[in-house]
């Protein structure tokens, strides 16, 4: 038997239905900002990743699937997301367009061969934010306030903020320096690679996972020490702007984030998720000033944010987060003869494009096997076709909760059942995650709601 990939995984069933869920509220909330969705291609030129994310980067030198197509050209499929929406910005000159700043957003699969673990595959789908053409601290602060957001209408708790500033060149060098300085005389103590990052790349030793509890990296240097006058205000700026859009956050110096394009603000949010451990990291970004031209474009200043929707879900699932997950159906067609069978499909096709859930016998089964299948799709509504009802312009209807029937004209049918599928007060779903007191399910919200509503 062929199986699936390691790190890779089918998503069908409920869990499919709790990823359109999560995916219908991204939509939502970047209609809301004014993203506009961005798609890019699964693979491109391995020079982007190599040249954009950094080769001192463990996604590049361990964890990217790198191959060479039949012309001969070096490919690999994307590792994440950012450094191909800054091609096509730059490839399609949208910095150019008088509508400044680009803001887009995406949601797609990434692939990095890594030891797959809980919330973490080899292809994962993460959704993640660009805004490109801006050095506004208020759009970095936007970026951080939209993720939260996300997190706190799909009903996650808890949600914690973690930033910190890596500044400009001139401090990133002046820490640079201080860090090789620091880890110098005990690089012994380090694991292979941090020994190979030392002349590369130092601040990927404080991202080792291997060295991570190594007391050499919780009392190395802390980049907010190193921060010169103009690096130290724009922070301040960013954290300016959190507080007037009522974000909470902590100042954590050891935030530093794998990827070498960042400078400036970067960030991580977590969500206290029982059963995740200690990494409750859902996602994370930062200020990227020099991508863009890294990669043959003109200097453009940059700030993003991405998220693993796998790690999203698994986190909703964990947390038992009631979800308007639509598990039932409208309507459930059944027949006996050929006649009632060939009434049946054009019934269901009528009334799907009337806006109904409907579905109706395909494997033959008698009118009592038929029965079970209405109950195992939890349909609300039973349709009995029955050849002389038929004639007479009529249809048999069944409420599959109260077990009442009736007879009624065909003519009436879809005003019928949007009659009776939408009086009942348990159809309407409201759940609100913001702590409002003042929030019921009739939707009288607060001014502070982030709820979500279904009705």
């Amino acid at each position: 038997m062929i199986q699936k990939p390691k790190g890779c995984n089918d998503i069908y069933g409920r869990e499919a239905k709790i990823w359109k869920y999560v995916e219908s509220i991204i939509d939502a909330t970047m209609e809301k900002y004014n993203y506009n969705y961005i798609r890019t291609p699964i693979f491109e030129s391995t020079e982007l990743f190599h040249r954009g994310i950094g080769e001192s980067t463990d996604i590049v030198t361990k964890e990217t699937y790198d191959f060479t197509d039949r012309g001969g050209r070096g490919m690999t499929l994307r590792p994440e997301g950012t450094a191909g929406v800054c091609r096509s910005y730059v490839e399609n000159k949208m910095y150019g367009d008088p509508n400044q700043p680009v803001k887009v957003y995406y949601n797609g699969t990434m692939y990095r061969y890594e030891r797959p673990q809980l919330g973490r595959n080899r292809e994962l789908t993460q959704f993640g934010v660009e805004i490109l053409g801006s050095d506004d601290p208020m759009a970095d602060a936007e970026v951080i306030s939209l993720a939260v957001n996300i997190y706190k209408m799909l009903g996650l708790k808890e949600i914690k903020v973690n930033i910190n500033s890596l500044g400009d060149k001139e401090s990133r060098d002046m820490y640079r320096k201080a860090l090789s300085d620091y880890f110098k005389p005990h690089i012994g103590e380090l694991c292979e690679d941090c020994q190979t990052r030392l002349e590369k790349n130092p601040l990927r030793i404080l991202d080792c996972k291997v060295d991570a509890d190594n007391v050499l990296l919780k009392n190395a240097p802390k980049t907010i020490d190193y921060l010169n006058k103009e690096s130290k205000e724009r922070f301040e700026a960013v954290k300016d702007y959190l507080d007037i859009m009522q974000v909470s956050y902590e100042v954590n110096p050891n935030i530093v984030r794998g990827l070498d394009y960042y400078n400036h603000t970067v960030f991580e949010i977590e969500a206290k998720v029982e059963g995740f451990g200690s990494n409750n990291v859902l996602g994370g970004g930062g200020r990227y000033n020099h991508l863009c031209s890294e990669i043959g474009g003109p200097e453009t200043p940059c700030i993003g944010f991405a998220s693993g929707i796998d790690r999203i879900v698994l986190a909703l699932e964990l947390e038992k987060i009631k979800m308007p997950i639509v598990e039932d159906i409208d309507l459930f067609l059944m027949y006996v003869n050929e006649e009632e069978k060939k009434y049946a499909a054009y019934l269901a096709q009528e009334l799907r494009m009337a806006g109904f859930i409907v579905d109706t016998e395909y494997t033959g089964r008698g009118l009592k096997g038929q029965f079970k299948q209405a109950d195992r799709l939890n349909a609300k509504y039973i349709a009995i076709l029955n050849s002389e009802d038929l004639d007479n312009n009529e249809i048999k209807i069944k409420n599959n909760k109260t077990k009442e029937e009736e007879i009624i004209s065909l003519d009436v049918l879809i005003y019928y059942l949007d009659e009776q599928l939408n009086t009942g007060v348990e159809e309407d779903y409201h759940e609100c995650h913001c702590g409002d007191d003042e929030c019921h399910r009739d939707g009288n919200c607060g001014d502070d709601c982030h709820c979500h509503h279904h009705e």
